[in-house]
């Protein structure tokens, strides 16, 4: 059964793909940015140059990649139709789509931080944080290719 998507639906999955594979890109590559800028010291240029690097992968990738994310996998949601529901592998992946968001959020806040020269966190820290979209991205891809259950 085709859904409204019709002939486009291919060319959504392929555009909701590759936003997925740039706010990946991003979620892997800013909080090891995060762990590098801890060593610069405050308000050298080093660490003014960290800032500017943070912002721009957030709000020029992370961010708009996210949103591309949400609103062509909410028009691939709604082609399937509502018995996706009743299969387990979505949940799972939607529950870790939500842990992913939650995160990338907290990313949002730590370089907030950073910015106002107010970071608290160790580097080895970001360097555990950095592995946790990772995890998240293996978990999602098993749940969507395998659909195990």
């Amino acid at each position: 059964m085709e859904g409204f998507l019709g002939g486009a639906y291919l060319w959504v999955k392929a555009f909701h793909i590759i936003a997925v594979i740039a706010w990946m890109a991003g979620m892997l590559y800013l909080p090891r940015l995060f762990a590098y800028h801890v060593d610069a010291e405050k308000g050298s240029v080093q660490s003014e140059t960290f800032k500017v690097m943070e912002r721009r992968l957030l709000r020029g990738i992370i961010n708009p990649a996210m949103i591309l994310v949400f609103l062509l996998g909410g028009l691939l949601f709604f082609d399937r139709g509502m018995a996706i529901w009743s299969e387990g592998w979505w949940i799972v992946k939607l529950i870790a789509v939500l842990v992913m968001s939650g995160l990338h959020g907290q990313l949002s806040r730590w370089r907030r931080a950073f910015a106002e020269d107010r970071n608290t966190h160790s580097a080895r820290f970001y360097k555990f944080v950095n592995e946790v979209p990772a995890v998240l991205m293996v978990l999602i891809v098993i749940m969507v290719v395998v659909k195990p259950f």
